[in-house]
């Protein structure tokens, strides 16, 4: 008899010697079986026909399940390298994963792969489906392995075999003709891949290393039904209409140029939308009780040696000569907050210290690497530093939460949190480690936070939480984290006074909330397709007189607003009315205000919003007063 534990605890009991995943699958309804494609059995994703001969714990993984996609896709990738081989003979095969939202395959091949070719590939991989193979695995010997890929002409296999630990398990998979070197695990069958798209061509070194020979990788993604494919290639298209690289030009935002690669240039109304976000940030800091500091851009090798980046960050950081003294460039703001607190010696009363700064660092990106707002190599993190005694941990940890969820909320993002441990690549010592992870848990458990945890993914110095905010495309991006740090305290020597007259060492959060200024701001560019809310808006009202009649109370209704702090402009180009109004529309201005003749003699407007459109004839002053109300309000 086997015992089968389910993820809901509940247990299912198998009068046999072994079972399969599939089995239990079929056991518990009769739609799981269809949907299933793979499972994990005490935590190992495996084979939906894996056998189970003892007690175990089991779950049916579907598409649903990352894990699952992640079968599924790596899946589809077997199957576009069968079609590539079908339709070229002779191509050698490289690597081909699964990744986020799709799959790659590399290729040696002397055709070179061109767009025309994706369809030709697509037609012959439904043909492969329609086959319905099924995904058959075995383990053979080392010397069999490379015997069987030598005289299949596939070198790329043959290199990873002979890379692979003497005893390792070497498994191949097989649908039809084909035979991949592979961990697994597979679908059932072949047929379960019911929608295809290969999305484009690259090139890629082998093994990323540009000593080695450039092979050619085609990148796809796959559904389990024609349906979810369409849905996701309209949320790409989306995605591309709201690119905050394309929008920032089209609006007059910021710019990138060949001159200066990764550094973006803002233009005046992205420095308004900057200066406002930066604005509400000082707001809401100064309520949370923090105080604003300013630390060198450039400081000495030797405080980059004490705090450890230069062993752990070295390759990331920019570097230069001061009388002839060697200097970096900061990648992180902590140092000078520590050289700010070491200055004077502080009483346990005054803790704990919050210091917030909106801190300008340089960070080596990789040319490849760079992308529009989101990854540059010059950025402001809205960094704050918090010194406090290890009694102040909780509820410190707690009220940085709660800025974030206040913070987020205001912009309409909900969050997932991520718990990331101790990284190879540390310092400090085990105890140390575990007690500032045992802080975060706890404090993640005050106040009620779901969290996944990410094993060794935290800082050199210390864990961390990451707030991965969600958009209105439903995609996610990191920006919010927390750290908690015993050991640039120690590193620093850092102390204060205790009650008991006492040098004591302090303990240290580094925190942020947007994490990088330009990067919020093209995910705020993205999430609102470049349609910002009115305080945001670098324009917030425009006004459009019918004609030249109308000049002289268009221009009193701007002073109007702008005594009232309204960025207002009038537009007085002798353009058709029409073209005015669709000029800013596509500038995506919250208001537009219409006077002819009939408003000029009323005092009122037309009014047109970019949300609502025609709104119909208003009152000048009710409307100057629900805009004002609206913006020092931060409405959404």
């Amino acid at each position: 008899m086997i015992q089968i534990t389910l993820p809901d605890g509940s247990v299912k009991e198998f009068d046999q010697a072994q079972v399969t995943p599939l089995e239990v699958a079929k056991s518990l309804s009769n739609s799981l079986p269809k949907k299933a494609v793979a499972a994990k059995v005490d935590g190992e994703v495996c084979d939906l026909t894996k056998p189970i001969d003892k007690d175990a714990a089991v779950a049916i993984l579907t598409f649903d399940d990352e894990e699952g996609k992640e079968v599924f896709r790596h899946s589809t990738s077997h199957v576009m390298a069968q079609a590539v081989q079908r339709l070229w003979p002779g191509t050698k095969i490289a690597i081909g994963p699964a990744i986020d939202n799709g799959f790659y395959y590399d290729f040696d091949s002397d055709h070179t792969f061109v767009p025309e070719d994706l369809e030709k590939i697509e037609k012959e991989m439904k043909k492969i489906v329609k086959e319905g193979a099924v995904f058959e695995r075995r383990e053979v010997p080392r010397d069999e392995a490379i015997a069987f890929f030598k005289e299949r002409n596939e070198p790329y296999k043959v290199e990873l075999i002979e890379d692979l630990p003497e005893g390792e398990a070497i498994s191949f998979y097989q649908d039809g003709e084909y035979v991949d070197l592979c961990a697994g695990p597979h679908l059932p069958k072949t047929s379960a891949i019911k929608a295809v798209k290969l999305m484009s061509i690259a090139g890629a070194y082998w093994r990323g290393d540009e000593k080695n020979k450039m092979l050619q990788r085609i990148y796809g993604t796959s559904f389990p039904k024609q349906q979810e494919l369409d849905d996701y290639l309209n949320l790409l298209e989306e995605a591309k209409r709201r690119d905050h690289r394309k929008l920032g030009k089209e609006l007059g935002l910021f710019s990138f140029v060949d001159e200066a690669p990764g550094f973006p240039i803002f233009h005046p109304k992205g420095m308004i939308l900057r200066n406002e976000l930066e604005k509400y940030w000082r707001e809401e800091h100064e309520k949370a009780g923090y105080s604003e500091i300013r630390t060198p851009l450039i400081m000495s090798r030797t405080l980059w040696e004490r705090s450890g980046h230069w062993d752990h960050y070295h390759d990331n950081m920019y570097f230069t000569e001061i009388d002839e003294q060697p200097y970096a460039i900061k990648p992180m703001n902590c140092p000078g907050g520590i050289l700010l607190y070491n200055e004077s010696l502080h009483s346990y009363r005054e803790l704990p210290l919050r210091w917030a700064e909106l801190g300008l660092v340089h960070r080596h990106e990789l040319s490849g690497a760079l992308h529009g707002l989101m990854r540059v190599r010059a950025f402001t993190q809205d960094d704050a530093h918090i010194f406090m005694r290890e009694d102040q941990i909780i509820d410190e940890l707690i009220g940085v939460m709660n800025l974030v969820d206040r913070m987020y909320s205001k912009f309409g993002f909900s969050y997932n949190v991520e718990l990331s441990t101790r990284p190879e690549d540390s310092m400090g010592s085990d105890e140390l480690w575990e007690k500032a992870t045992d802080g975060l848990r706890s404090a993640l458990a005050a106040v009620g936070k779901d969290y996944t945890l990410n094993p060794g993914d935290g800082a050199f110095y210390g864990p961390k939480i990451d707030f991965h905010l969600k958009d209105s495309l439903g995609r996610t991006w990191q920006c919010g984290t927390i750290q908690l740090d015993f050991q640039m305290p120690e590193k620093f020597d850092m102390a204060y006074i205790g009650e008991d007259g006492e040098k004591h060492r302090p303990v240290m959060v580094h925190r942020t909330v947007f994490g990088s200024i330009e990067r919020f701001i093209g995910i705020l560019t993205e999430h609102f397709a470049g349609a910002f809310p009115s305080w945001m808006a670098p324009v917030q009202a425009m006004i459009i007189p019918i004609t030249s009649d109308q000049a002289a109370y268009a221009d009193e209704l701007a002073a109007s607003l702008k005594e009232k702090g309204v960025r207002v402009e009038v537009d007085h180009r002798s353009e058709k009315m029409g073209y005015k109004i669709r000029e800013a529309t596509v500038q995506k201005i919250p208001y537009m205000l219409v006077v002819g003749a009939k408003e000029a003699e009323n005092g009122t407007v037309s009014l047109r919003s970019y949300k609502n459109g025609d709104e119909g004839v208003k009152n000048f002053d009710d409307f100057a007063v629900a805009l004002c109300e609206e913006i020092a309000n931060r409405s959404m």
